[in-house]
């Protein structure tokens, strides 16, 4: 690693991860590019794990925020009312839930996605009586204890110390192939009293597995859980953390399935500006907790508040951005098939929805890595996901422009082939259209 780390490496908990795939200091960001203190410029395709959906250091917002401050705005007020959460609350109300014909309570946790997703296993157990949960293979919910318990990963697991239980885990869609519906497994299980699983408080969900692979739910599969979920009166929790705010297209991941689920969880690009915010949205017959009783010292945060008022109505007051997000989704989607075509004997698949889209190396998947890593020498942020880190994470900014997108993605291209050259995989160059 870079002597220009050493202050991290001698000081710094092994824990740290990202710092291991980008060995710099990074000193500036605008937009979708990343400066080093050396000057070196990157492009982001990664956002922060999803927390930048609308870049870097958006102007409107950052300005926004400047202001709030300069007017000695309230910046930590535990859950008490404030100006900033007010007008927060009015334009959830106004641009989300109406024009969708929601109907939700809003708690705010504390500032991480896992803190919304504790808070919702919590409810969701204090409603029915229950302590069950089922979760799907390759699921990932967060690294706190009732969070991790619903994730699905070993290296998490492992990390806990502690035995982790109240979950079952069944097959995510696709699991067993493409001709298997999985959904059939679960409602197996719900169905038969000697299946040995517990009646489930909630179901836990992500439509598109982000960490787990970039594995995509259909819209079928979510609607018959949903009605599976229904039948049975379990209750449906839709993590939308990491492809929620417009990730897949629309703000909610959910919606072109046309699903209603029980219980939502919002965080990482909520804030619109990299700032911690968590949320959780449930139908108000479900909240039934006693004051205080979910509590945190930052399940509030003010200057989150403003940034997203101000995301959410300069993005979202019409379908105009929702559309060119999946636009761009769609020429990603293009270009990576392309690649992967070009190099099919070297087993690469795509896969994805809207702006997260997946590189697969499914004969090789130690691959993804080793691009990930070529990548960042040719000035690219991109990391990995999957059980074996397989696949080859594509996570712009949903603001980025189609010339850095394209040029992102010719790094990507150049990667790939320069890696399995460099490694002797056996491939070859298929004519788009043509034969091999």
């Amino acid at each position: 690693m870079s002597t220009e780390l050493g202050i991290f490496n001698r000081m710094e908990s092994e824990v740290r991860g990202y710092v291991r795939s980008f060995p710099v200091v990074f000193k500036k960001a605008v937009g979708s590019v990343l400066t080093d203190q050396s000057g070196k410029e990157y492009i982001d395709f990664f956002s922060g794990a999803g927390t930048l959906n609308y870049g870097h250091n958006n102007p409107e917002f950052k300005q926004a925020l400047v202001e709030y401050l300069q007017q000695d705005g309230v910046v930590h007020g535990l859950d008490m009312a404030t100006t900033a959460k007010k007008e927060f609350l009015e334009t959830v109300d106004e641009i989300l839930l109406k024009p969708r014909g929601m109907n939700y309570t809003l708690q705010f946790t504390g500032p991480t996605g896992t803190n919304a997703v504790e808070a919702a296993l919590k409810i969701a157990r204090q409603v029915t009586g229950r302590h069950n949960v089922v979760s799907f293979t390759h699921g990932f919910h967060g690294v706190s204890g009732g969070s991790l318990a619903v994730t699905a990963n070993s290296k998490f697991r492992d990390a806990s110390g502690v035995s982790l239980s109240n979950t079952t885990f069944v097959p995510y869609d696709g699991y067993m192939g493409e001709k298997v519906n999985t959904i059939d497994w679960l409602k197996r299980l719900l169905q038969d009293n000697s299946s040995g699983m517990d009646k489930p408080a909630a179901v836990i969900v992500e439509t598109v597995q982000g960490e787990g692979g970039v594995n995509v739910a259909s819209a079928r599969w979510l609607k018959d859980l949903e009605k599976l979920c229904r039948k049975h009166d379990v209750l449906l929790i839709v993590d939308d953390i990491q492809v929620g705010c417009g990730r897949t297209g629309a703000f909610f991941s959910f919606e072109e399935a046309g699903i209603k689920p029980d219980i939502i969880t919002l965080s990482k690009s909520l804030s619109g500006f990299g700032l911690p915010m968590s949320l959780v949205l449930m139908r108000p017959e479900l909240d039934i907790w006693e004051p205080g009783a979910h509590s945190g010292t930052f399940r509030g945060n003010n200057m989150a508040f403003v940034t997203a008022t101000h995301a959410l109505r300069k993005y979202w007051a019409d379908s105009k951005f929702a559309s060119e997000t999946v636009q761009k989704g769609d020429f990603v989607h293009k270009r990576l098939k392309e690649i992967a075509r070009k190099h099919r004997v070297a087993g690469i698949s795509v896969r994805g929805r809207g702006l997260i889209q997946g590189l697969v190396f499914d004969d090789h998947p130690e691959l993804a890595g080793l691009v990930a890593q070529k990548a960042f020498e040719h000035g690219l942020i991109i990391e990995t996901s999957g059980a074996k880190d397989e696949v080859l994470k594509i996570l712009p900014a949903l603001t980025i422009d189609q010339d850095m997108l394209d040029k992102g993605l010719g790094i990507i291209e150049k990667s790939v082939e320069e890696t399995l050259k460099s490694e002797g995989v056996y491939t070859r160059v298929v004519k788009i259209g043509g034969a091999a």
